[in-house]
């Protein structure tokens, strides 16, 4: 993985997630070069630091941004809004729970998000889900020149990202030229869910699961019977664990095994494996609504897949990269084992050589996209050939 700081493999996430989501390297090069004294502190100090020289690089951009609009130049326009939201988005992730202004700079997120929509996307758009007496917010990204009905990938994200970072990766885009609509969602524990709405993570995500198809079976574009779920990071937990109890989902795929995260909290308690974000013990306690730390990992244990895929009855793909030092790759073989109902199940590690070794496949994200992108058109292709026949819904 592309190293920018040396030995800090926190920030260097989010540097090579920020590469990976289209930024440039003179932009990020920029924005690193003023903190890279900083960075020698360790992952927690200095991220106050990194949010201030990545926001100078922002406040570049929009003022850019902002006279080529008035220009008449709303493409290069709307490229620079989008490429604002990605830096900032990255540097807002890297905070404390309670950063000053923590809020407030992601509204700002969405705001460059809506406007580069306007400009330069006009297939993408922000929707909002009902779910409970409250809404998911999501993204809804629609084909184009696809005659009939189109199936539809829901997309969750993980411990720290959002829909966002899911949208700025380009997999709505390749899925589209698929032929494939895409639904990212805010998840309860995540982006604008969790900062503006106060929704916190929980282990029942078949719940979530059923508000999504609930919504995508409203929209008349959209083919109910082939209705798929992808979650990376956090999300290799959300979705299998969905798609083992929703059965109006039609395929699965955990990008990025997370089979037994409960156990992956109980190895960094003892400082083993890398972690995604600064300020790690507040962050996962501010998405899953716990103040205490014990009380944290007793709930985390039950973040296991043990007894869950094996209800999966539906194609599965499992992602990994073989190098990944969050999820150790040993979790990606103990899904594709148990998966056993499932009628067509891949496990698909990412090597060194290749790319796409590390978590979710950052080193390399293009690749490891590609590659899933693929794996659910040609699914859904055999799903459209081969009906299969109507499963109960959960809990009817």
């Amino acid at each position: 993985m592309f190293e920018y700081f040396p030995g800090n493999y926190v920030w260097n996430l989010g540097v090579v997630a920020t590469l990976n989501s289209g930024g440039y390297i003179d932009e990020i090069d920029r924005a690193c070069r003023p903190i890279r004294d900083a960075a020698t502190r360790g992952e927690n100090a200095g991220t106050e630091e990194f949010l201030a020289s990545w926001t100078a690089v922002v406040d570049d951009l929009v003022d850019t941004a902002d006279r080529d609009l008035a220009a008449g130049h709303a493409r290069t326009a709307g490229r620079t809004y989008a490429r604002a939201a990605n830096y900032l988005v990255n540097a807002e992730r890297m905070q404390s729970a309670d950063a000053p202004d923590r809020n407030a700079i992601y509204r700002r997120v969405l705001e460059l998000m809506e406007r580069s929509f306007e400009l330069v996307d006009p297939l993408t758009v922000k929707v909002t889900i009902p779910f409970r007496d409250t809404t998911l917010p999501a993204y809804f990204t629609r084909p184009t020149d696809v005659d009939g009905r189109t199936p539809c990938m829901i997309m969750w994200n993980g411990l720290d990202s959002t829909k966002e970072h899911m949208y700025l990766s380009g997999f709505c885009h390749e899925l589209a030229r698929r032929g494939i609509a895409t639904l990212m969602v805010d998840c309860p524990g995540s982006g604008e869910a969790l900062r503006l709405q106060g929704l916190t993570a929980q282990i029942a995500t078949e719940e979530w699961a059923a508000a999504c198809v609930d919504y995508l079976e409203t929209i008349d574009t959209i083919d109910a019977d082939r209705i798929g779920l992808v979650g990376w990071s956090l999300g290799g937990y959300y979705a299998p664990r969905a798609a083992a109890f929703e059965k109006r989902l039609a395929l699965c795929v955990a990008w990025g095994a997370n089979h037994d995260w409960g156990k992956v909290q109980r190895r960094r308690v003892d400082r083993e494996g890398e972690r995604p974000v600064p300020h790690y013990w507040e962050h996962v306690m501010w998405v899953w609504g716990e103040s205490d730390l014990d009380e944290f990992l007793a709930r985390a244990d039950a973040v296991n897949l043990d007894g869950v895929v094996e209800n999966i009855t539906v194609p599965f793909l499992i992602a990994h990269g073989e190098n990944d030092r969050q999820i150790p790759v040993e979790y990606a073989h103990r899904s594709y084992e148990q998966a056993t109902a499932s009628p067509k199940r891949q496990l698909r590690i990412f090597t060194a050589e290749e790319g796409g070794a590390e978590h979710v496949g950052l080193d390399h994200l293009p690749h490891v996209s590609d590659f899933v992108a693929d794996w659910v058109a040609d699914t859904f292709t055999e799903l459209a050939a081969h009906p299969q026949p109507a499963t109960t819904v959960a809990g009817s």
